[in-house]
């Protein structure tokens, strides 16, 4: 399980698809093959995002990673 605080860096070594998650969402978290450096709630909010719907995108990878028994 992720939360909001969770370094990108670490999201995107510990679950490389994380990548085509977020920019899917419409957060680029990759720039020239270097990872944003900053938190995953750091990255929503350069991107506009409010704490609800940070926490929305976080239960939503969590429930997605959960079925697939990571």
């Amino acid at each position: 399980m992720i939360s909001r605080d969770i370094p990108i860096d670490e999201l995107v070594q510990a679950y490389p698809d994380a990548v085509g998650f977020l920019i899917s969402h419409g957060l680029p978290c990759v720039v020239c093959g270097e990872p944003f450096w900053g938190t995953l709630a750091e990255l929503a909010r350069q991107h506009g995002w409010d704490d609800e719907k940070i926490d929305a995108l976080v239960a939503e990878f969590n429930d997605s990673h959960g079925r697939q028994g990571r």
